[in-house]
């Protein structure tokens, strides 16, 4: 039996062409409709793998000479048809689909591969594809190759997604577009019938699909703590004692804000885990569905955890460069200026060393180890790693990264929280809001090391199911 890559991918075509285009040594003939940037680079990756292809234009002299490789045939539309020996891309868009009807004869019992795209979101009309195959009733129309883009054709299957996603009625003339995508260097999906050709359509109109929560999430979060500092320390002050101090806004507030987003986005990291390991326990088996908001928390700790890298990654640069406001430096001549009138010769405070070394250490630390978690999040990274070495990484230096944070956040704050000057009109300071969820999920998961408790839920998701989950003998 011969293997995939000795089998070959297209068959010749039976039919007689009145005006046959040379044959020279290669691979089959495959064509393409329309002469657009799309075209060149599927015609450039196409002969780039071993095929012919013919391209046909309403005006092929028209075309720059140089615009296609050499070996890429230019004719007319009819003459690409005509010398395709079976499949045929269409490029040209949909509104365009009418001037292909004098073609209908000579397109009968080929394979039309639909490239388009939808124009809009859920617009509940039909999809390009089905309109094609309706002009088409004697061809075989498949949906695919439109997720991919001029760049990735041209570059090969190395940048970006390898995905192509392909429907169609057909399952012979599916699987044939199937071999061609892997001929290609790229991963086919098979999305069942024609039917699906709507949603791959609508697929490159979806921006960021599993990043919309978890951004909306940290957005949120961000106008909470920001909104929660505006009040503390800039509009109460001053509405109480006319004190003005809005120059915080654009540096000193988003500055105490991006460290307690950070946090609290991180302990969201690990807090679905803790949360599906206590439902496990709970119910006694492994094999009932989680609910559908954890399912879909689960599924988005990955974008949670570059987010909370970016705020503190934002809040290092911020840091460094407090230092290089105009009010840093008028801050500090005062406070030199009434240390001299006080005759005080030298401000040494042991406590506050050790406090600002401590919570600076725990905090280079932390951005390290999350910086590790960011670079193994990229897909290039972590398929070098084994399972195991991946969950050490994601899962056990991931608490440390918050342990390392929340040890920096308490080195900050110090002892100062015991001090009625640090709840000025009853507000708590913002670090110590940002760290209620890290430490519940911190003690949680330190719960859940007990050995009572580790021991059942390995049992559990090995299998093992309490009694009243067996069936009565």
């Amino acid at each position: 039996m011969q293997s995939d890559m000795k089998t070959p991918l297209l068959a010749g075509s039976s039919s007689d062409a009145s005006k046959p285009l040379p044959r020279c040594p290669g691979g089959p003939v495959i064509g393409i409709i329309g002469s657009g940037d799309f075209s060149r680079s599927l015609a450039i990756r196409l002969v780039a793998c071993g095929f012919r292809v013919v391209v046909g234009s309403r005006d092929p002299h028209r075309i720059p000479r140089g615009m296609f490789p050499d070996g890429v045939e230019l004719r007319s539309q009819r003459e690409a048809v005509d010398g395709a020996e079976r499949v045929v891309f269409v490029a040209v868009y949909p509104e365009h689909y009418y001037t292909l009807v004098g073609l209908r004869e000579l397109l009968a019992g080929k394979v039309l591969v639909d490239v388009s795209n939808a124009t809009r979101l859920n617009s509940g009309e039909q999809s390009h594809a089905e309109r094609l195959a309706e002009l088409f009733p004697e061809s075989r129309v498949v949906k695919g190759f439109n997720v991919i883009s001029a760049w990735a054709l041209q570059a090969g299957a190395y940048d970006g997604s390898r995905q192509v996603l392909v429907c169609s009625d057909c399952s012979h003339s599916k699987a044939l577009v199937l071999q061609l995508a892997r001929c290609l260097g790229f991963s086919p999906v098979d999305l069942g019938g024609l039917c699906g050709s709507r949603d791959i359509e609508e697929a490159p109109l979806i921006l960021f699909p599993s990043w919309g929560g978890p951004i909306l999430a940290v957005f949120l979060l961000f106008l909470f703590f920001y909104g929660y500092s505006f009040v503390r320390h800039i509009l109460l002050p001053y509405l109480d004692r006319g004190e003005n101090n809005f120059h915080q806004l654009p540096l000193v507030t988003v500055n105490e804000t991006l460290p307690a987003v950070a946090l609290v986005t991180l302990a969201l990291v690990y807090l679905p885990g803790l949360v599906a390991a206590v439902l496990q326990l709970g119910r006694g088996t492994k094999y009932k569905r989680f609910p559908g908001w954890l399912d879909r928390w689960l599924c988005r700790r990955k974008q949670l955890g570059l987010l909370s890298f970016l705020c503190t990654l934002l809040h290092a640069v911020y840091s460094m460069c407090l230092t290089l406001r105009r009010a840093a430096g008028y801050t500090l001549l005062n406070a030199a200026y009434q240390q001299v009138k006080a005759g005080v010769e030298k401000s040494w405070v042991e406590s506050q060393v050790w406090r600002s070394d401590l919570y600076l250490s725990c905090g280079i630390l932390g951005f390290g180890v999350l910086s590790l978690l960011a670079v193994t999040s990229l897909p290039s990274v972590g398929n070098t790693l084994s399972w195991r070495e991946f969950t050490f990484v994601q899962s056990g230096l991931g608490y440390v990264a918050l342990t390392l944070s929340i040890m920096h956040t308490l080195f900050f704050g110090w002892d100062f929280a015991f001090f009625p000057g640090a709840y000025p009109y009853y507000l708590p300071p913002v670090y110590l809001l940002a760290l209620i969820l890290p430490c519940v999920v911190l003690v949680g998961r330190l719960l859940l090391a007990l050995p009572c408790l580790t021991s059942r839920l390995a049992k559990i998701r090995r299998g093992w199911e309490s009694e009243r989950h067996r069936p009565p003998q």
